[in-house]
């Protein structure tokens, strides 16, 4: 059984309000009491409820974070940056996953702001007026990571994904490439797949390519649906093309399974190219030529601007775009 204030309290001979100042430093006690107080402390390993210390001490060490997806691996190394950094100054982490709805991303929100957290990083597939609205109101200080931030009054980080597109387009032209397949997971507007498949019809207009609408392929973003894909493009007997690229690795990876599983060399046949620069990029033989997204870096910048925010420092630049590039591995020539 845990040990409570009160039973502190009782073994010291004190008041509870008295344990309370001794903890938090927040009113004078004489050196005896301070001594026996924190002895007993020590003794019982009494650990004080951060949520009741916050509202004495009326600062809170929680941020909270929402995220969508807390399984996806993207979402897991930006967590990685967040829960490192916060946890170097003394910030604990409230992590609520949301699934992309909007009313899980409003329930959090709200349950947020009555644990009073310090501050608030929210992650989104795709930003809503909604979600912003509440925490804008709320006063408590926040930072979103997402692809369309940059259309609210907000701080954010994140990469350009359309410049990152585009320069996918300038690479797999350089490279003589003529004939190119791209597969994305998603034929909507305002995804990031969208804006790196725009990227990729800009450069090919600045190049004067013409971009083949139908040679865009829309397959769910996942390594077994790419493969399934592949499979039944080649039992089709539709002439293979000079590359494939996929807006994420793990259709990539499908894709170089696939070709490899018919005998089909990558890269002196086709090439292959992904995007993000997960693990699996480095797992897969050969290995994958691909976009890398600074994940980790987006995370703990986030938060390092975030408890700058909390702590009062005046922040200026409200959008920071990170830098892309693209890796080059054994996937593509």
């Amino acid at each position: 059984m845990s040990v409570t204030i009160k039973d502190v309290a009782k073994m010291a001979g004190v008041s509870i309000s008295t344990v309370s100042r001794v903890i938090n430093n927040s009113k004078p006690v004489s050196n005896d009491i301070r001594v026996r107080v924190t002895e007993i402390i020590e003794a019982t390993n009494y650990v004080p409820n951060p949520i009741a210390r916050s509202l004495v001490l009326k600062k809170s060490n929680f941020i909270g974070v929402i995220v969508p997806d807390i399984s996806n691996y993207k979402i897991g190394e930006i967590l990685n940056g967040i829960e490192e950094i916060g946890k170097m100054y003394d910030y604990d982490i409230l992590l609520c996953n949301s699934y992309g709805e909007l009313k899980d991303e409003i329930k959090y929100i709200n349950l947020l702001i009555n644990k009073q957290v310090a501050g608030i990083l929210f992650v989104s597939w795709n930003l809503k007026q909604e979600a912003v609205d509440i925490i804008t109101k709320s006063n408590i200080p926040s930072v979103y990571v997402s692809k369309n931030a940059k259309d609210f009054d907000v701080f954010s980080v994140g990469i350009d994904h359309e410049r990152a597109g585009y320069d996918v387009g300038n690479y797999l032209i350089s490279k003589k490439n003529e004939d190119i397949i791209f597969m994305s997971p998603d034929h909507t507007s305002q995804t990031i797949n969208s804006l790196i498949i725009d990227g990729v019809r800009r450069a090919f207009k600045e190049s004067g390519r013409v971009f083949e609408e139908n040679k865009l392929k829309y397959i769910k973003a996942d390594t077994i649906s790419a493969y399934e894909f592949i499979m039944d493009y080649i039992k089709s007997g539709q002439e293979l093309p000079d590359a494939f690229f996929a807006t994420n690795d793990d259709m990539a990876a499908g894709v170089i399974n696939a070709l490899c599983d018919n005998n089909i060399d990558v890269p002196k046949t086709v090439s292959v190219v992904g995007y993000d620069n997960t693990r699996i990029a480095n797992i897969i033989r050969p290995t994958l030529t691909t976009v890398e997204q600074p994940l980790y870096d987006i995370g703990a910048i986030s938060i390092r601007i975030l408890i700058k925010k909390v702590e009062g420092f005046e922040m200026k630049e409200k959008n920071i775009t990170l830098p892309h590039k693209i890796i080059e591995r054994q996937s593509s020539i």
